[in-house]
């Protein structure tokens, strides 16, 4: 058993008076969690409060404890649980979100990270990403759930023009705006050393991917101060948004302890 060095930070940014992403972090069990909050007054932050907690309490119940049940051969039981515990999270903040007037039109994003083995299980909903640092050259491994992620998909818009839309935070996808939602899913193989960043849009849409990647280049055998250096560049920029960064470095293989 290997374990997996896992760190996290998350700053208001400068230009906002509260911070509505939120974080949670598992280490011994392999699972990461980071969510990106909108809506009115606290709406936001609560739903991105509720989003990391009831995915992660699901995931610690289902994945992380001695008797887990059995799952369909067909199916990973990390999907079944991962796909569940999204499900969960929606209902409970679509419920939520009609439930009090301040909270009328919240949701969020959410990305999950799930390490087992030498297996990553990555599920996200929305804009916030997941990116993989490997042998030096960082790829994006998540595809955003947002309008110019579609115009783009299209050929309608450049890449540059992308990162400078005014429509850039236009989600097509969030927990907690309809009764269900579809969340990505994949599975895909680590490898020792590997480098994985979880970040909100506060982050991505201030620091282009070869900013992120020279940061990583320069600094990532140190991720917490890969992750520092980060948000002080995303500030120093502006700070238009939250910033929040979750570090994973992999060993050779990861196995969660049992309860």
């Amino acid at each position: 058993m290997s374990k997996l060095e896992i760190i996290g930070i998350s700053d208001p940014g400068v230009a906002r008076n509260r911070n509505e992403d939120a974080y949670m972090l598992l280490p011994d069990k392999g699972i990461a969690i980071l969510a990106d909050g909108m809506g009115g007054h606290l709406a936001g932050e609560v739903a991105s409060a509720m989003a990391v907690d009831i995915i992660a309490r699901h995931l610690h119940a289902t994945l992380c404890q001695a008797t887990t049940p059995p799952a369909d051969e067909a199916t990973p039981p990390e999907v079944s649980a991962l796909h569940t515990a999204i499900q969960l999270a929606n209902h409970a903040i679509f419920e939520a979100s009609h439930s009090k007037p301040e909270y009328n039109g919240m949701g969020t994003t959410v990305v999950v990270a799930v390490f087992q083995s030498n297996m990553l299980t990555v599920a996200h909903v929305g804009d916030s990403r997941l990116y993989r640092f490997r042998s030096g050259v960082l790829q994006q491994i998540t595809e955003d759930h947002s309008m110019v992620q579609e115009l783009l998909k299209r050929g309608l818009i450049t890449p540059e023009e992308a990162r400078t839309s005014a429509n850039k935070n236009l989600v097509t996808r969030a927990l907690g705006v309809d009764p269900s939602v579809t969340a990505d899913i994949n599975i895909q193989t680590f490898l020792k050393d590997d480098l994985y960043l979880l970040c909100s849009d506060g982050l991505s849409d201030v620091l282009a991917d070869a900013d992120i990647e020279r940061v990583m280049q320069q600094y990532g055998k140190n991720p917490q101060e890969t992750s520092q250096l980060m948000v002080r560049e995303a500030n120093a920029r502006g700070g238009p948004d939250n910033i929040t960064v979750v570090l994973v470095r992999t060993g050779k293989r990861f196995s969660r302890p049992k309860k």
